[in-house]
């Protein structure tokens, strides 16, 4: 009996491996994604206008790319021709942002990329970019909360003489040396794991709060790189610009052309707030209006705040000035040198309440950055939970609040896992080539949205098509293809393990599928 069966058995699985093959692409009907833009099916409340939207991305793109990674860059990549790299990027952000502004006014839902995606190319791309998603925000919140710890030391120590002890302020895997000339393990960064726990409970407490708060502090802190761009700006020395491109020190990526296009895959993370924005359509006011505006709008103010901020700062100091130790601190650096030369050849500080003033403004930008990327990550993780591919606890929303609590407390405890354990040379890269996998499928999605839905009306349009959606991609390739090797390994990693997630459990629960069997 059992080999009487055995074919059609086998016969019976093939097709139903075929068929599963087949649901991979299924797309989520456009009318259902519309139902949610209106809110039938949303949740979400919505409290977010064109300002509050432009201050959220400011909010995330000025952060750690600016005040950490750029010194990192110029050191160990780009020298002064930093300026060039934040140039590249900026081109490649502005070809994302383009597209991803026509997708935000066309489906203005949470979810991002993701949603973009499961409309355009089916379920299987929209879940890799939504995990993809994950290693975006997760691990750059993770990201600029080590450097927020870093500054917090640094003002302590510097200002307060309060010296924390290395122990609970680095991850296992990094040492520091104390007076005494001895060698410390760290065991922990408990003031990373502070920062994220508080900026999680004031997302929890809900999106209007959580605007107000960072309005302010985006106004603190564009007003501090306003303040250290006019004053540097008299004290640039053009000698520091006399070696603009380094040459090559024999290794791709350090120093002379490479240098610059690694410098611009890496300072990319510096550029992620805008996706941000496009997480919280759900919550916007007027969203086919008002997201293309804080879109554009914020990506347009950064790049020139970027690229004016690192030619003072590479001006100042000597790009060399920014390695090592002090490389996390490349503005703290930059101010020691905005001053006079004294009597023994040392460089007196001019404004020496600036570097404090600067360190403050850092600290709560940086707690800016942690709570939008908190923010979308928790939104993307709503829309998928929302599809079925996730357990329903990420979409589940708050009876009070109307935000989703669980799940901001469920990331909370992740993010702080990698920010108390895990270095931060480690997480960045990983943030960039995942913010850049993400642009490149949007751009390829506005291509397919064209072509296969040409009618469906659009408040904002991606000009010169298809010209604009492939120098996006090629922009976007190009910088992937800059990052190490090492940082393509742990993305291929974690993909792998997205695939074994989907398999195990969202293609079982998807909601797409089972109303297409």
């Amino acid at each position: 009996m059992i080999l009487l069966n055995f074919p059609y058995t086998c016969r019976f699985s093939t097709t139903n491996y075929y068929k599963s093959m087949s649901n991979l692409w299924v797309k989520k009907p456009m009318k259902v994604l519309m139902a949610e833009a209106e809110g039938e099916a949303g949740g979400l409340k919505r409290t977010l206008g064109a300002t509050s939207l432009v201050a959220l991305g400011i909010g995330a793109i000025i952060g750690a790319g600016l005040f950490s990674i750029t010194g990192l860059a110029a050191a160990n990549n780009a020298g002064p021709a930093v300026t060039i790299s934040f140039i590249i990027a900026a081109i490649g952000c502005a070809f994302a942002g383009l597209c991803y502004a026509e997708f935000a006014s066309m489906i203005p839902v949470a979810g991002s990329a993701y949603t973009y995606s499961y409309a355009t190319m089916g379920e299987f791309i929209a879940w890799i970019i939504g995990w993809d998603l994950v290693l975006e925000y997760a691990v750059g919140a993770a990201t600029v909360s080590i450097s927020w710890s870093r500054y917090l030391q640094k003002l302590l120590g510097d200002y307060f003489g309060i010296h924390l002890d290395p122990k609970i302020t680095l991850s296992p895997f990094e040492t520091a040396t104390n007076a005494a000339g001895e060698t410390i393990s760290g065991i922990i960064n408990l003031p990373a794991v502070f920062i994220v726990v508080l900026m999680s409970l004031v997302l929890i407490r809900g999106t209007r709060e959580s605007a107000f708060v960072n309005g302010l502090i985006v106004a603190l802190k564009v007003a501090v790189v306003l303040i250290f761009i006019g004053l540097g700006w008299s004290y640039i020395d053009t000698a520091n610009y006399s070696d603009y491109i380094p040459d090559n020190r024999g290794t791709w990526g350090e120093m002379g052309w490479s240098g610059v296009l690694r410098a611009a895959g890496i300072i990319f993370f510096a550029y992620i707030g805008f996706d941000a924005v496009s997480t919280a359509a759900q919550e916007a006011k007027n969203p086919k209006r008002d997201m293309p505006i804080g879109i554009l709008v914020s990506l347009f103010i950064c790049t020139i705040l970027y690229i004016l901020f690192a030619h003072v700062m590479t001006g100042v100091a000597n790009y060399q000035s920014f390695a090592g130790q002090d490389g996390i601190a490349p503005v703290a650096v930059a101010i020691d040198h905005i001053g006079h030369t004294g009597p023994d050849g040392t460089i007196i500080p001019d404004f020496p309440w600036l570097n404090k003033a600067i360190i403050i403004a850092i600290l709560a930008g940086y707690a800016s950055v942690i709570m939008v990327m908190l923010l979308g990550q928790s939104r993307v993780f709503f829309s998928m939970s929302k599809d079925g591919l996730l357990p329903r606890v990420f979409s589940q929303v708050h009876g009070k609040f109307r935000t989703p609590a669980k799940s901001n407390l469920l990331f909370m405890l992740f993010v702080s896992l990698f920010a108390a354990f895990v270095p931060a040379s480690v997480v960045g890269e990983m943030t960039s080539i995942g913010t850049l996998f993400a642009f490149a499928l949007v751009c390829l999605g506005v291509l397919v949205m064209r072509y296969r839905m040409p009618d469906l009306p659009r408040a904002f349009r991606t000009p010169f098509v298809p010209v604009i959606p492939i120098l996006g991609i090629l922009a976007c390739l190009l910088m992937m293809l800059s990052l190490p090797l090492d940082t393509w390994i742990r993305l291929i990693i974690w993909l792998a393990i997205g695939l074994a997630v989907y398999f195990g459990y969202s293609s079982k629960n998807s909601r797409a599928q089972k109303e297409n069997t």
